[in-house]
């Protein structure tokens, strides 16, 4: 359950939501029961919030959405906000605080140097806030039952992966059934519980639970490759050189998008090679065969010791990566549950 779902505002005070409705506070008293909560749970953790009303623990719980999701659309999905009221909780957040807690663009939003110091005091806080509420719920049943997950190959082995073995030895009664596929399927008709997929292109009506932090595309060819042809200076200059193209399993290209100070730059390039595979791409480029645009995790390694050089790096700027999403209609299960506490839980101590 999360906090900020545990009070809503009525005519007459605050009232705790769902099965705890018959608890009714007024403003006044509202804000003595969470200071006299926050104290008594995280005294040590939080001293900060002391200094602060307790009307503002819904900023907060407004604050830690958009920083976990890196998004005011995904934020207000989760909390049934809008995303303006979103945006003017934040503003406030900010005025009052009197800091700048994101740095927002067309294309992203990322936490300030003190965002991130704020984030970094509330979660653990937030944490021990949402453990004693859970347990009113009485719940101590272990995760139990199937999780459906449809993601793409390369999603499955970011993501999933490295968490496969540690969750399923601690949860023995939860099943993951994980199909590939990098079609970008309607999970929701597919019967799926979840999908894996970039940010960007997460269904706006869908719940997003960023899972990995941001990304980079790279544009990266051999050094041989760069002996004989003029480096790119503009992404432009791409028209002119040999490129290696991906191929989605839809069967579209996909276009090469760059970004400069608010400038967008969409390239259809040509080539002689056309793959639907990026750790394949990032092969073809160390062969000389031309220039890939790869997320720059895959050719970090070549990169490192030289068999690739970086091309348009200050047109390729970062922005949200992969999130595990699902229906905000759908009901989520303990097992689906466990699996995000997990990858949330990773995300946050990587």
């Amino acid at each position: 359950m999360a906090i900020s779902k545990v009070f809503k505002r009525s005519p007459d005070g605050m009232v705790l939501n769902g099965e705890l409705s018959f608890f009714t506070l007024t403003d006044s008293a509202y804000g003595t029961f969470i200071i006299k909560t926050i104290r008594l749970i995280f005294d040590d953790k939080m001293k900060v919030i002391h200094q602060l009303k307790g009307t503002d623990l819904p900023a907060f719980s407004v604050f830690l959405a958009v920083a976990n999701h890196r998004s005011f659309r995904h934020a207000a999905i989760e909390l049934n906000m809008t995303p303006s009221a979103i945006s003017h909780s934040i503003k406030v957040l900010e005025l009052r605080l009197n800091v700048r807690l994101f740095n927002r663009t067309t294309r992203s939003v990322s936490l300030t140097e003190a965002g991130e110091r704020l984030a970094a005091k509330l979660r653990p806080a937030m944490d021990s806030i949402e453990a004693a509420i859970q347990e009113l719920d009485g719940s101590d049943q272990p995760p139990s039952g199937t999780v459906r997950i449809n993601a793409s190959e390369g999603a499955i082995r970011l993501v999933l992966r490295p968490i496969l073995a540690s969750f399923l030895r601690k949860h023995p009664q939860v099943h993951l059934d994980i199909v590939s596929d990098g079609k970008l399927s309607d999970i929701v008709a597919g019967g799926f519980d979840v999908g894996i997929r970039l940010a960007e292109a997460v269904p706006k009506d869908m719940v997003a639970v960023p899972v990995m932090g941001q990304v980079r595309f790279a544009a990266v060819a051999s050094p041989d490759y760069f002996k004989q042809r003029k480096r790119p200076i503009v992404p432009q200059d791409l028209y002119s050189h040999d490129c290696i193209r991906f191929r989605f399993e839809s069967g579209a290209i996909y276009r090469w998008e760059f970004e400069r100070q608010g400038i967008v730059e969409r390239i259809n390039t040509t080539g002689p090679l056309t793959l639907s595979d990026q750790p394949l791409m990032v092969e073809a480029a160390i062969d000389g065969i031309g220039i890939a645009f790869v997320p720059d995790h895959l050719a970090a390694e070549a990169l490192h010791d030289g068999r690739l050089e970086r091309v348009l790096e200050d047109w390729c700027p970062a922005y949200p990566g992969l999130c595990l999403y699902y229906s905000g209609h759908r009901h989520v299960s303990s097992a689906l549950r466990a699996l995000i506490d997990t990858l949330t839980r990773k995300i946050r101590n990587s």
